[in-house]
């Protein structure tokens, strides 16, 4: 098969079928040179026979020659139009960018589907995506609110990740080919139909993940790879807790624990029955109602007093002093939410008694050098594990960009298990 520019991209591209060679150009031994710019950059393959059958003047496209057929068709809806350059794709919606916007902080309500100005870029290290899927996370809802701005310089769209195809590049970018089909982590943005993003934080879709499940990937793996793997370096045959399990972090992070540290004790708490049911399911050895049970004495118990060496919380003020005295000696906690306050008294005492620590981390607002560290981590470590079906995408259902209230509203409510997607109609 023909492969597309780009040079050994995560798709294995840019091989030479054959006497011809993937550079936009391509020459048949024995013949005139013969152009196939308008499908060179494409994902799909195009059969060489057809090509070989079908030689063409210079000048004229694969696609012309190709008229009678119906592949042709097919890849004239997703390549370059006539006169376009063949590293950038056209834009969807007539040219035309689209996005979920907000009419001022508040509820679901003043989130709004309008026309949105084309992304400035790609620039140097820089990629564009058509964004065929997003998903809905905490922040997300915070920022709605009103309560979570942006960084510096990036967009002030709605959304930290997102799947989709490569529609440009930036001078400078190796590995990547227009048409490739990728996920990315966002610092915003992700609720639009195009985004552009630095290189570093491009991920190929992970074989046997379709690229609408794809979008719900990048930051829930980033965030529980740099927490609880990096920062807190849980080791296997220790003791983890996570706080909602039945959560996209919970979700992932039970099964990655599993994959990646199979002789670890995984303690979790959910709210429903139900619930807790799916977290067993996942992999998680204790399931704990944190409506009806006293997760610090579950999980002591059941680790014969010793407690927990790592817990990923994401309530905050609310859980601090019980995650404290839920640690084992020398556990870490790492924070990443704060859905029970921000304010809290830490006894220090308890903690150096147990020579524990405390980490506060929060992933939107790292420099892109360490995104870029976190998302090579992934690609390495965890995405393997995708591949061998170990760990799989939680999904809870998916809905219309344009819906994105309707999405919050069901995020808000905690009825959920796993991740709400957000699919471009």
């Amino acid at each position: 098969m023909l492969g597309s520019k780009g040079g050994g991209g995560p798709s294995g591209r840019g091989r030479t079928v054959r006497g011809w060679e993937t550079h936009g150009a391509f020459d048949r031994p024995g013949q005139t040179r013969n152009r196939v710019s308008a499908c060179a950059h494409m994902r799909s393959a195009l059969p060489v026979a057809s090509v070989l059958k079908h030689p063409v003047s210079p000048g004229t496209t694969v696609l012309q020659a190709l008229s009678p057929f119906r592949e042709a068709a097919r890849l004239a809806r997703m390549t370059s139009l006539p006169g376009r350059s063949p590293t950038r794709r056209p834009c969807l919606y007539g040219g035309q960018v689209y996005a979920v916007t907000m009419t001022s902080p508040g509820g679901p309500e003043v989130l709004e589907w309008r026309e949105v100005d084309d992304p400035a870029g790609p620039g140097p290290g820089e990629v564009a995506i058509d964004v065929v899927a997003t998903a809905v996370n905490r922040a997300d809802l915070l920022q709605r609110q009103g309560f979570y701005a942006p960084p510096p310089g990036a967009s002030d769209i709605l959304g930290l990740e997102c799947s989709g195809r490569v529609a440009a590049l930036g001078p400078g970018v190796e590995g990547w080919a227009v048409g490739d089909e990728v996920c990315a982590l966002l610092s915003g943005g992700g609720y639009s139909t195009r985004v552009v993003v630095p290189a570093g934080q491009v991920l190929p879709v992970p074989a046997g993940v379709d690229l609408v499940t794809a979008g719900g990937l990048p930051e829930v793996t980033s965030t529980v790879y740099s927490t609880v793997f990096q920062r807190a370096a849980l080791a296997d045959g220790e003791t983890f807790l996570v706080h909602g399990g039945a959560s996209g972090i919970g979700t992932f992070a039970i099964q990655a624990v599993r994959a990646l540290r199979p002789k670890a004790f995984i303690a979790t708490t959910a709210g429903t029955p139900d619930k807790l049911a799916r977290c067993r399911e996942l992999g998680a050895d204790l399931a704990i109602s944190y409506r009806d049970d006293d997760f610090v004495a579950r999980v002591k118990d059941a680790t014969g007093g010793r407690g927990a060496d790592v817990i990923l919380d994401n309530m905050g003020a609310k859980y601090l002093a019980r995650n404290v005295d839920a640690l084992a000696p020398d556990g870490r906690l790492v924070v990443i939410g704060l859905q029970g306050g921000v304010k809290a008294e830490l006894n220090l005492s308890a903690l150096l008694v147990k020579r524990a620590s405390v980490h506060a981390m929060s992933l939107r607002h790292r420099p892109a050098e360490q995104k870029a560290a976190i998302v090579a981590g992934v690609r390495a470590e965890v995405w393997p594990a995708f591949t061998a079906g170990s760990i799989r995408p939680v999904i809870d259902r998916v809905l219309p960009l344009p819906e994105a209230a309707e999405a919050h509203r069901v995020v808000d409510s905690l009825g959920h298990v796993g991740k709400v997607l957000l699919r471009v109609p």
